[in-house]
């Protein structure tokens, strides 16, 4: 089966709530919302993974993050390994520059929305 490992960023602003994108229709899981991230190339380390993905994603800068969780999920056709970052500052305010829907959701507004399973422990993590 094949393996993806990915670099996620939680994205907290000052009034606590947390940064989700929504998954393009043709992709795997698409459709469904996410926290944002991407694939770690070989040999990438996670953090530069985490920066890229994150620029490249939404337009911000990391400016500190720390390791917080990982989530492994097996799927019918894929494995994930999730490595879960807590991005703690950022320059700039997060955008779409890939035409996703992105937006700030409250912890207990997170159930109102559809999310990969592999997802789940992180909104549980993030409730505690």
């Amino acid at each position: 089966m094949k393996a993806v490992h990915v670099a996620v960023g939680i994205l907290i602003n000052a009034a606590g709530a947390v940064l989700i994108t929504r998954r393009p229709e043709h992709v795997h899981q698409g459709g469904l919302w996410e926290f944002p991230g991407g694939k770690v190339e070989e040999g990438e380390p996670v953090a530069a993974a985490l920066s890229r993905e994150l620029h490249e994603e939404l337009g911000v800068t990391v400016e500190s993050a720390e390791p917080w969780l990982h989530v492994r999920h097996d799927y019918s056709d894929k494995r994930v390994f999730l490595d879960v970052w807590r991005v703690m500052t950022w320059r700039d305010e997060p955008q779409s520059r890939e035409g996703q829907p992105l937006l700030w959701a409250s912890l207990m507004e997170l159930e109102k929305f559809a999310f990969p399973a592999a997802d789940e422990p992180i909104i549980a993590a993030l409730k505690t």
